[in-house]
């Protein structure tokens, strides 16, 4: 039995009238006689009793009638439910990111996206690199922004840009008053870095980058960013951390300086499922492209020079 014969039949039942349950339904009459026909042979009763001027229902009829009603609305109950519960999942936006490399381009697409889209929920949850991939794949996320090389097959990948390395020095070092610091002048310094887990691709370019420049040096691990500055305000050592530090971080008596002649130290990105039919996903990711556009016009303004 199908909810199309329970349909067809409650229209009947109510009109008492083939024809104008026929318009009720939208379908040809002979549809509805016919549906009607194959619910009685499975059922072994007659539902109705037909002459050439009016239809009634039978006992049976009667008894089901009833029943059939309760059922459709059971079922519209049934479908409403499935289809709240998918706008709920797919109007929620599940972002993992990475805490000492967050990109400028991640809360400016987030501000568009809630102009643009407000109903989208928003959830933010900070961790290391692989155990937010592994949160991706097993669908407990629905993007995360990280930085490359990462283990990314299976996944899309939208790049975001790159970023580099600049050190945190005290304020009065000895090489804080100038633009830019040359690796090969922290011979003698012990290096504070984050751990390897937390952004393996940064850290990996640090060491890349020292061992470049001919150092040995002696690191210094310390969990999270707001650590490191403390441990250099405090004269530990000189950290070597990503270039979005210094636009989150207020931090008092430290230099943020570029490495010179460094080349940017990893690529950051946002992994998505390219199988997730999250409406929100698709619209977080047309607001970091819109928001990616922004940038290229503002920098191609910001360049021509005035006539």
């Amino acid at each position: 039995m199908e909810l199309r014969h329970l349909r067809y039949f409650v229209a009947v039942a109510e009109e008492l009238h083939f024809r104008r349950a026929a318009e009720r339904l939208y379908v040809a009459q002979p549809a509805v006689s016919e549906q009607v026909r194959k619910l009685e042979q499975e059922l072994g009763v007659r539902l109705f009793d037909r002459t050439q001027r009016s239809v009634s229902l039978t006992g049976a009829g009667r008894a089901l009638l009833e029943e059939a009603r309760r059922v459709l609305r059971q079922a519209e109950v049934a479908i409403a439910a499935a289809r709240t519960a998918y706008d709920h999942a797919t109007m929620q936006l599940r972002i993992g990111y990475l805490p000492d490399s967050l990109p400028a381009a991640l809360p400016r697409a987030l501000r568009r996206l809630s102009a643009s889209a407000p109903r989208v929920r928003v959830d933010v949850e900070a961790g290391p690199a692989l155990r937010l991939i592994e949160d991706l794949r097993e669908q407990r996320l629905d993007a995360v922004i990280t930085s490359l090389p990462a283990p990314t097959r299976g996944l899309r990948v939208t790049p975001l840009g790159h970023q580099r390395a600049i050190a945190a020095l005290p304020a009065g070092h000895p090489q804080a008053t100038g633009t830019e610091i040359v690796l090969e002048w922290l011979t003698q310094e012990r290096l504070v870095v984050l751990p390897r887990d937390a952004n393996p691709a940064f850290h990996n370019a640090v060491v890349a980058l020292c061992h470049e420049a001919g150092l040995s040096p002696s690191f210094m691990e310390v969990a999270g960013v707001d650590l490191a500055l403390l441990a250099v305000a405090a004269g530990t050592g000189i950290a070597l951390l990503p270039d979005s530090v210094r636009e989150r971080h207020i931090a008092p008596g430290i230099r943020f300086l570029p490495l010179d002649g460094a080349e940017p130290a990893f690529e950051n990105a946002v992994l998505t499922d390219p199988d997730a039919e999250n409406l929100a996903t698709g619209a977080f990711l047309h607001a970091l492209a819109q928001t990616a556009i922004r940038v290229v016009e503002d920098t191609d303004v910001a360049v021509v020079p005035a006539a």
